[in-house]
């Protein structure tokens, strides 16, 4: 009786959480579908439905809401960090994990040092060097900024590469392999969930940060900012009467690439994370 009565709390106390964190995501969504354009406190479930928020969105943009130029940017960004992410990670993985050098053991633990710091130490020094260089307010310097250090996370795709057995690279070096061969033909074939993993992780930085964004593009042009920076404009006291329900409707909109990636990568995403703790 004692376990019945427990199994039920725990699923009453989950359910409650389950609940409370799904509160905020489901008036979004309905904020997103009202008629009324600001924020309406009164009622949770708006007094008129319509999808003209959507279509403003998509349709008719403005000075102020110029979605589509958002989106475009935040996309370019986003795919161009994430190929160069994980290039960068899934190499450094290889080399700390399969390869035997001097100062390995010294840079990895460098490597983990440095990654304990908080990046917004080191914001100011990065925007001044490149605003040196003439790469501030470009989405070029974004780039650069969130690829740049991306090898260092390399830790957990490190941890992955360990549970490969080493015999297979070892017969391929008596086949005559090159490391290269070895990297493209055995091992990235042998590691899709912990490759699924660090192409999420390395596209979500980029499409959700608004911090160094808006650090970095110092532009009054709408078409030049990325999605977190003109949805941020969207809730400003002079805008937040008239655009808070497209800011909602943004919202989703912005959350819809990410979770469809993740439903249909979860398999591997999680695979991708528990492989990588076995040794990492």
């Amino acid at each position: 009786m004692k376990k019945k009565l427990k199994v039920i709390w725990k699923h009453v106390l989950l359910t409650i959480l389950s609940a409370i964190w799904l509160i905020p995501i489901v008036w979004l969504l309905v904020t997103s579908l009202s008629a009324y354009k600001g924020i309406n406190t009164m009622h949770f479930f708006p007094e008129k439905w319509s999808l003209d928020n959507y279509a403003q969105l998509f349709f008719r943009p403005d000075t102020v809401a110029n979605f589509p130029a958002w989106f475009r940017n935040s996309m370019i960004i986003g795919v161009a960090c994430c190929i160069i992410s994980t290039s960068f990670v899934l190499m450094v993985a290889y080399a700390m994990s399969c390869m035997r050098f001097r100062a390995r053991k010294p840079l990895m633990s460098f490597a983990i040092i440095l990654g304990m710091f908080p990046g917004v130490l080191s914001m100011i020094a990065i925007y001044f060097v490149m605003k040196l260089i003439g790469l501030t307010n470009s989405m070029l310097g974004l780039i650069v900024i969130y690829s740049a250090g991306s090898g260092l996370g390399y830790l957990i795709c490190k941890g992955f590469f360990d549970t490969i057995p080493v015999s297979l690279r070892e017969s391929a070096k008596l086949e005559g392999a090159s490391q290269l061969t070895i990297f493209t033909k055995i091992v990235i074939p042998l590691s899709k969930p912990i490759i699924v993993y660090t192409v999420i992780n390395s596209f979500l930085t980029p499409w959700m940060d608004f911090v160094m964004a808006k650090l970095m593009i110092r532009s009054k042009n709408p078409q030049d900012w990325t999605v977190a920076m003109g949805l941020y404009n969207l809730v400003q006291r002079t805008l937040v009467g008239n655009y808070f329900s497209v800011f909602c409707a943004g919202g989703i909109i912005v959350a819809i690439p990410i979770s469809v990636l993740f439903i249909i990568m979860q398999k591997f995403y999680v695979e991708g994370i528990t492989g990588g703790a076995v040794k990492g």
